[in-house]
C-alpha cells in the first residue's frame, strides 16, 4: 500500500519500478498526459535521415525553425524564441523580470512556484474554487490583482483542472494587467489539444499587449519530452534583445532542431490527434461521470480530465494502489495545492487503454 509521502508525477516511472517491482516498460502512464499516438510517423520516417545533423552545431539563430513554428502558430518568426524545453522558458522569464510578488493561478503546475522562490520572489495563488468548478472568476481575479503584484501566471488549459480562459476573457485579464503594470506569463503547454482552440489560444494577443509571454513546448502534443524542445511568444521586442542576449548558445541541439522543422508540418498526425482526443474525451468523461463513487466530474477542455472520489467509497491513495498493480499509473492530485486525496487526473490514452482502467476503478469503487 502507498504510504502518504510517496506521490508520483507521469515521469517518475523509475520509482515506481523500485516501489513495486513492476517494469517500466510494462506500465501505462495515464499521468504523464501525453499523446497516446506516440511521436509524429512523418518524424519518426525521416529524423534518421538527417543523423549526420549532429556533426555541426545548430543555426545560432534558429532562423529555420523559428520559421516553421511561426508558420504552425500564425506568427511572425521575429516573435518567436526558441528555448531547452518550456522550462528553460520559465526560468528565463522570472529570471530576467525578478517579480517580487507573483500571483499564481491554482491548482497549478508546481515549478512556476520553485521558479519564483529561487528568484527570491513570492508566490501568492488565485485559488480556482469547486464550487466554481475550478473556472476561473475573473472579478475575484480583479480584486487579487492588486497594483503590488509583478506578474500574473497562467496556465492555459490548466493542469490539473482541464479548465480553460478563452481569448475574450484573457483580453480583459490583459487589460486590468496592463493598466496597473503587470507582466503576464501564459503556459500553453496543452493548448492544442483544446477543441475550436482558435477562440482560446492567447498568440494574436501578442500584436497588442507588450506585458505578455506566451510559452509552449512539445513534450506532450508532439509526445516528445526527450528532445527538451520549447518555444516563447512574445511582441515585447525589447524583452527578445534581452532575453536572446542572456540565453546560452546553441541551447536546442541539432537533432531537437532538425525534428522541430519535421513535426509542426506533419498536419496528418495533428489532424488524427485532435480527433482521437476529442473521441475520448466525451467516452472518459461520460463513463466516469457513471461511475458509483465518483462525486465529480470537472468538465475537460485538454488532453486530460481531473475527478472527485467520494470518500465513503474509496481515496486516491487506494485507487493509486489498485490502478498501478495492473501496470496503470494515474495521478493522485493530494500535493496540487488546494486539493486533497479526493482529486484523481488521468489523461485520455487509446480507447482500449481507457476501457481497461475504467474497469479497473469500477472494480476499486465497488
Amino acid at each position: 500500500m502507498l504510504e502518504h509521502k510517496d506521490h508520483f508525477h507521469g515521469s517518475d516511472l523509475e520509482m515506481i519500478e523500485r516501489i513495486y517491482g513492476i517494469k517500466k516498460e510494462e506500465i501505462v502512464s495515464f499521468s504523464a498526459n501525453v499523446n497516446p499516438l506516440g511521436i509524429s510517423p512523418l518524424l519518426r520516417k525521416t529524423l534518421a535521415e538527417h543523423i549526420d545533423c549532429i556533426s555541426s552545431y545548430p543555426d545560432r539563430d534558429y532562423k529555420e525553425l523559428r520559421e516553421t513554428i511561426a508558420e504552425y502558430c500564425r506568427t511572425s518568426p521575429e516573435k518567436i524564441i526558441p528555448g531547452n524545453g518550456s522550462t528553460e522558458l520559465i526560468s528565463m522569464i522570472i529570471d530576467i523580470k525578478k517579480p517580487k510578488k507573483a500571483l499564481i493561478i491554482g491548482p497549478t503546475y508546481s515549478e512556476y512556484e520553485r521558479e519564483l522562490s529561487l528568484m527570491k520572489g513570492k508566490s501568492y495563488y488565485f485559488q480556482l474554487k469547486e464550487r466554481e468548478d475550478f473556472v476561473a472568476d475573473t472579478n475575484r481575479l480583479d480584486e487579487q490583482l492588486r497594483d503590488d503584484m509583478d506578474m500574473l501566471i497562467i496556465c492555459n488549459p490548466n493542469n490539473p483542472t482541464s479548465t480553460v480562459i478563452n481569448r475574450s476573457t484573457l483580453r480583459s485579464i490583459m487589460d486590468i494587467c496592463k493598466e496597473r503594470d503587470i507582466f503576464v506569463m501564459v503556459d500553453e503547454t496543452y493548448i492544442e489539444f483544446v477543441e475550436n482552440r482558435e477562440n482560446t489560444e492567447g498568440i494574436p494577443l501578442t500584436d497588442y499587449y507588450n506585458n505578455l509571454f506566451i510559452i509552449r513546448g512539445v513534450s506532450k502534443f508532439f509526445a516528445s519530452p526527450g528532445l527538451r524542445l520549447g518555444y516563447a511568444v512574445t511582441g515585447n521586442r525589447d524583452l527578445i534583445r534581452e532575453i536572446n542576449k542572456r540565453m546560452n548558445p546553441w541551447s536546442i541541439n541539432t537533432l531537437a532542431e532538425t525534428a522541430g522543422k519535421i513535426m509542426f508540418k506533419d498536419r496528418e498526425y495533428i489532424e488524427e490527434t485532435s480527433s482521437l482526443i476529442k473521441k475520448e474525451r466525451e467516452y472518459v468523461t461520460e463513463r466516469l461521470s457513471s461511475l458509483k463513487g465518483v462525486s465529480k466530474v470537472y468538465a475537460p477542455s485538454a488532453n486530460f480530465v481531473l475527478f472527485r472520489i467520494d470518500p465513503e467509497y474509496s481515496n486516491a491513495d487506494l485507487m493509486f494502489d489498485a490502478c498501478i498493480k495492473r501496470r496503470m499509473m494515474i495521478r493522485n492530485c493530494c500535493t496540487f495545492p488546494f486539493l486533497d486525496n479526493r482529486y484523481v487526473r488521468i489523461c485520455f490514452m487509446s480507447h482500449e487503454d481507457n476501457r481497461l482502467l475504467l474497469d479497473v476503478m469500477e472494480e476499486q469503487l465497488s
